[in-house]
């Protein structure tokens, strides 16, 4: 496959593009679901705009959004880096968490097969299970990656004690965690252990499920059979409204630059650490080129310091989760 020159970085010993592609929002959670030869149009055409890492898992669907994802790569899955996850019950995120070691090696049976490939680039664990030693986990993961099956071992949404027992069994590649302009707790704990650690560190909902771009608004409706964002609280009428000073904030830094004002939310967290890979999420081509292009952005000392000085005026409201979902993370 002959595509675009693309910047890279490194999460570990794992070189990938500079941007992932969160595929989530092309089967599950995003209220539409999108055509499927739409979306495997989509899928091919990211690596030629310069993008070959690709992040999806079983319970995105559940397992359709891995079959989608490994249709739409299997003419050249081996020029590509695949992510996926385990750690629901039956992949299911309501039904609770499971990562006993029979269940890891069972999703990963399932997913190569769904993926069709015979090894997984990045197998997370996508919460930590406070019932399974995370001994048990990594060990497993370890086991796995000696049989050839899985390459490299990430975690999503885990706490420093867990990132720091499983590292110790099994060197961690990445580790995934929610990071945006609205979303800046990470910066406190687990981004500098992972500086520490050598670990790189994937964003996901960079730009906070599309929120901070202005393409969401307090009148958006959703669908509750296909939306968690509707029962989150940063997605209620009143708190978009006060937090729409950050996007007037990166819509005046970009009109003087030619960006839109995802771009510079992306390229913002990219200037942070160069071991920082976003995982933006589409189901649009244009918007597909116009997160990559943020690639491209490099800020200069003075004007990175003086965005970075607005930015942290600004007071977000409203949690990013509640329930189930916020008693799964940090452990």
């Amino acid at each position: 496959m002959k595509t675009h020159n693309r910047p890279t970085r490194k999460l570990g010993n794992l070189e990938v593009s500079a941007q992932g592609l969160g595929c989530m929002g092309m089967t599950y959670h995003r209220s539409f679901i999108p055509n499927k030869k739409d979306m495997i149009a989509l899928l091919r055409k990211a690596p030629y705009l310069g993008m070959n890492f690709y992040d999806t898992a079983e319970a995105y669907g559940p397992l359709t959004n891995e079959v989608l994802v490994g249709e739409a790569v299997q003419p050249f899955r081996k020029e590509i880096i695949l992510a996926t996850k385990f750690g629901f019950k039956d992949g299911v995120p309501k039904a609770g968490l499971d990562s006993r070691p029979e269940r890891i090696r069972q999703v990963v049976e399932t997913s190569l097969k769904n993926l069709r490939t015979d090894y997984i680039d990045l197998l997370y664990q996508h919460r930590v299970d406070p019932n399974v030693p995370m001994e048990d986990v990594a060990g497993t993961v370890k086991d796995l990656i000696q049989e050839g099956k899985v390459l490299h071992f990430g975690m999503s949404e885990a706490s420093v004690e867990s990132i720091k027992k499983a590292h110790a069994v099994q060197p961690v590649t990445a580790v995934q965690s929610e990071y945006s302009l609205m979303t800046r707790e990470r910066e406190k704990d687990v981004i500098q252990l992972c500086e520490e650690l050598g670990i790189g560190f994937v964003a996901y909902s960079p730009i906070s499920r599309g929120l901070i771009t202005g393409y969401i608004n307090e009148r958006t409706k959703y669908n509750p059979d296909n939306d968690n964002r509707q029962d989150l609280p940063r997605y209620q009428a009143d708190n978009i409204i006060t937090n729409w000073k950050l996007i007037d904030t990166l819509k005046a830094f970009g009109d003087q630059r030619g960006l839109t004002v995802a771009q510079v939310a992306i390229a913002w967290l990219m200037a942070q650490k160069p071991f920082i890979v976003p995982i933006p999420g589409t189901t649009k081509l244009a918007h597909l080129q116009e997160n990559l292009w943020a690639s491209n952005y490099q800020f200069d000392n003075q004007e990175l310091t003086e965005l970075t000085t607005e930015l942290n005026k600004i007071e977000i409201v409203g949690d990013r989760y509640t329930g189930l979902m916020k008693s799964q993370t940090g452990k």
